[in-house]
């Protein structure tokens, strides 16, 4: 196998622990300097100002980003109570709140509770959100006025993990699309007292956490030294909250041409990952019910598996 088979076989993600100060663009673009692919792209933007986990999925593996993006998201926001800005961050403008802050942590956490559950949030208008085809932030920037429609996200939990005010140190797990800068910023609002983002770091990203993440500056070490290799989590993981469904190498290649699977069994789940004997992806897969009522799992997105 030629080094160009070698890189059209790399599939999987690599998760980053994304430093403060780089664009999640900057860390794409400084791994596929690194592993030569050009197949690389991150699955959920972080700001600049915030760190933490990053999933990059590289090679075939690209295409699972649409599943990988809409996974369940989970942070830690260091939020400050006494004014607002209007990029809902410390990038942005302060402007004080008009008396002291005068809230207790039990007010606090009563306040943080009704934001759990299902909820309309309206983005920052400093954001990457489009509004006729242009992002909000170069319309706000240019002193625009930016009107951007609520949209529904869930916030699972929220609690208080230090409460040291005027800062609070909140953990935040919700889904994908939510704002944590507008949550600080509504927060404020609630409280009468005004309220902004000053630090971010993702701790969860869909399945993988911290404890999945390497460094940026390490994986870079690894691919001067030629081992990255051993921090590449293959594509049949990236997904690992989905179950999976073990193929036969006839199936494998039905599958490939698109042909179904006949569900065993009483099915548990409407959606499976369909894995070879030999542990690799070979595509997402749905469950379908035919005319007669027989259930098949019908191939979703498919992936070409190595001989």
């Amino acid at each position: 196998m030629n080094s160009q088979d070698v890189k059209n076989a790399i599939s999987g993600a690599l998760v980053v622990d994304k430093p403060v100060g780089m664009t999640s663009h900057d860390v794409v673009q400084a791994i596929r300097n690194g592993t030569g692919l050009r197949r690389a792209g991150h699955t959920g933007t972080l700001d600049p100002r915030a760190s933490g986990v990053l999933v990059i999925l590289v090679g075939p593996a690209v295409r699972l980003s649409e599943y990988v993006s809409a996974s369940d998201k989970r942070y830690q926001a260091i939020i400050r109570l006494g004014g607002s800005t209007d990029t809902f961050d410390a990038e942005g403008k302060v402007t004080p709140a008009s008396a002291p802050v005068n809230v207790t942590e039990a007010q606090f956490e009563e306040a943080l509770q009704t934001f759990v559950g299902e909820i309309e949030q309206t983005p920052p208008p400093y954001s990457a959100v489009k509004v006729q085809g242009r992002k909000a932030y170069e319309m706000a920037r240019q002193g625009e006025e930016v009107d951007l429609a609520p949209r529904k996200i869930t916030v699972h939990h929220l609690e208080v993990l230090e409460w040291t005010p005027p800062e609070v140190v909140i953990d935040v797990h919700c889904s994908s699309g939510t704002y944590v800068r507008s949550l600080a910023n509504d927060l404020g609002v609630k409280l009468g007292c005004g309220a902004y983002l000053v630090g971010l770091r993702r701790t969860k990203s869909g399945r993988f956490s911290l404890r999945d993440s390497v460094p940026l500056r390490k994986l870079q070490e690894s691919f001067t030294a030629g081992n990255w290799y051993q921090y590449l989590i293959p594509a049949a993981e990236a997904l690992g909250d989905w179950p999976s469904l073990e193929l036969n190498p006839d199936e494998v290649e039905g599958v490939r041409h698109g042909h179904r699977v006949k569900v065993v069994g009483e099915p548990e789940h409407d959606k499976v990952r369909g894995i070879s004997t030999q542990g690799e992806l070979v595509a997402l897969m749905y469950l379908t019910v035919n005319e007669d009522g027989t259930r098949e799992w019908q191939p979703k997105k498919v992936f070409f598996t190595s001989d």
